[in-house]
């Protein structure tokens, strides 16, 4: 599976979406990649799973985590692929934990797995839940960097497609300054700007 055809994939199903968007992170963009439109078909998740297991591989996971809500299905597609465990972390007042019995121990190698990555906060806080139970994270990947390959979380990243989307702080966003109205497409709850 190829960069240009992942992004094929998201503009046939519509699933790359264009205008003004606030994003989990309060940024804004022209530019919105939902995934959960790709995701719904099991034979696009366990393929696109499949094709990241592949580029993360040597990286020898014990256990996949995701952050909830939009990581949840391909961690668990890329941990089927890699044969090992997918837990996933939930916001809880603002912070994520690991709850439901999930649990890591010293002895996992954790790969964070999140379907897309913008400025890696995300990935971040999701690494952070690994460490603080006392894993060690060994890698982290996405189906898409939107930060066109800038994306530097810590650790080993992989990414099946980077695209450049433009971010802007609500401030000096220009779609902001042309009055277009602002979209929030997302799961995450956003700080207010």
């Amino acid at each position: 599976m190829t960069a240009e055809s992942v992004l094929a994939l998201f503009r046939a199903t519509g699933a790359l979406l264009e205008g003004h968007f606030r994003l989990s992170s309060g940024l804004h963009s022209n530019g919105y990649m939902q995934c959960a439109i790709v995701l719904q078909d099991p034979a696009r998740a366990s393929e696109l799973g499949a094709a990241l297991a592949g580029a993360v591989r040597a990286l020898s996971p014990t256990v996949v985590l995701s952050p909830a809500l939009g990581g949840i299905v391909i961690g668990h597609e890329v941990a089927r692929a890699l044969g090992v465990r997918a837990i996933f972390a939930e916001r809880v007042d603002a912070h994520l934990l690991l709850r439901r019995g999930f649990s890591l121990a010293p002895t996992d190698r954790v790969l964070v797995v999140e379907d897309v990555v913008t400025t890696g906060k995300s990935t971040k806080e999701t690494m952070l839940v690994a460490e603080q139970a006392g894993a060690t994270v060994v890698g982290a990947a996405s189906i898409v960097d939107r930060s066109g390959g800038r994306t530097d979380v810590g650790v080993p990243f992989s990414a099946l497609a980077a695209i450049d989307l433009p971010i802007w702080d609500p401030t000096a966003c220009p779609l902001c300054a042309q009055q277009v109205p602002v979209v929030k497409p997302g799961s995450r709850p956003i700080p207010s700007s």
